[in-house]
């Protein structure tokens, strides 16, 4: 199941909290190839710090499966430099449970935390608008949204478990968070490394309301998104589900439309498949679903995309009508393309940039702004 190699650290690349990337030398080549010289991530929190010629072992498997998400080697232990024991203290959620790397954290509703007596109270999320994406690279254009509406607006980010369980893996955050767009990160279920730790997405969201104090939160998996081109098979399925969590505790949920007017695959085009099968069979009828209207687009704006949104405009409309059961808000796009461009992080969704897929960003935007209308109502 594990492709193992041992190695040596021969550079650092980057850091930062949390996370650390270097470049490694491999004892033994890949499988079936001569690499020797890989990249590999080492999350700092679970195995310590690593620094040049420290010796390594390294989980490859993504490598030798030549894989494009995840392509690099994951250091599960530096054996001869084994960070101390953490300090003594409260917590007792495990999370990544019975795997050789599982951890224990203070749950935010841990009979031992500070805000156990609130999440034991608390049951409403008091009308809070919670936009559901099921890629993690709308998080950066969601904000954008918001914030042409309401910049002073507090965004938390609730962390599933559906794709990268580490927190502190995701750069988009790092980035958010130094830009001061996003308040703070609960990681739910069996991801970790948030500024909280939640046992579900409901006491994730209960905590965003009743801990952070936040005005708007989205609830959207890590970097990673796992799917095998089957009706039911991926990891964004759950949206369906968190979006009633949302419901469920008196919130306003948000479905953000996953859309592309670039993905060559027909399941992707217009509005993905990944967004309709939760909201047309899993999520109960009534959510809030921001449509972007792309004929508020200007000219000028039009000529940086390529290709024009517009080729989506027909078969969105006949996608559409499987969403009726819905409350389906047209959302003007006036001033969405500069806030996007204004991003302190990178945009990219499956490896397509900004003008490259231009609906894809304009619609986390739509949901961005249509939930900030909601906040301020």
């Amino acid at each position: 199941m594990i492709h193992w190699r041992k190695g040596i650290v021969t550079a650092i690349r980057s850091t930062r909290p949390g996370y650390t990337e270097v470049d490694v030398e491999l004892d033994e080549a890949l499988p079936g190839t001569d690499v020797r010289s890989i990249r590999a991530v080492a999350y700092t929190d679970a195995v310590g710090q690593p620094r040049v010629q420290d010796t390594v072992l390294v989980n490859v498997s993504a490598l030798a499966k030549r894989l494009g998400t995840g392509g690099f080697g994951l250091i599960v232990a530096l054996p001869d430099a084994l960070p101390a024991d953490p300090p003594e203290g409260p917590g007792h959620l495990v999370k990544d449970r019975y795997s050789p790397l599982q951890t224990m954290v203070l749950g935010v509703d841990d009979q031992e935390s500070q805000h156990h007596s609130t999440l034991a109270e608390a049951e409403n999320l008091e009308s809070m608008p919670v936009v559901v994406a099921d890629l993690h690279s709308a998080l950066p254009a969601v904000i954008a949204g918001i914030r042409t509406v309401d910049p002073t607006l507090s965004v938390a980010y609730v962390l599933s478990d559906g794709a990268a369980l580490p927190a502190p893996f995701s750069q988009a955050v790092a980035g958010l968070r130094d830009a001061d767009w996003l308040t703070g990160v609960i990681s739910t279920g069996q991801a970790w490394g948030g500024d909280l730790e939640a046992v579900t997405i409901h006491t994730g969201l209960l905590a965003a309301k009743h801990v952070m104090d936040a005005d708007i939160t989205i609830v959207a998996q890590g970097p990673g998104n796992l799917g095998t081109g089957t009706k039911y098979g991926y990891s964004g399925l759950v949206t369906g589900e968190h979006l009633n969590a949302a419901a469920l505790l008196g919130g306003r949920p948000v479905g953000l439309l996953r859309m592309s007017n670039a993905d060559a695959r027909g399941r992707h085009f217009g509005i993905s498949h990944h967004s309709l099968t939760p909201l047309s069979e899993i999520a109960r009828p009534g959510m809030t679903v921001p449509v972007p209207d792309f004929s508020t687009l200007t000219e000028a704006e039009r000529a940086e995309m390529d290709p024009d949104p517009d080729v989506v405009a027909e078969p969105v409309a006949g996608q559409l009508s499987q969403l009726q059961m819905h409350d389906l808000v047209d959302v003007d796009l006036t001033g969405l393309w500069d806030a996007l461009r204004s991003s302190p992080v990178r945009l990219s969704t499956m490896g397509r940039k900004l003008p490259a897929d231009a609906a894809s960003f304009l619609a986390a935007a739509a949901a961005g702004r249509c939930a900030a209308g909601i906040a301020r109502s």
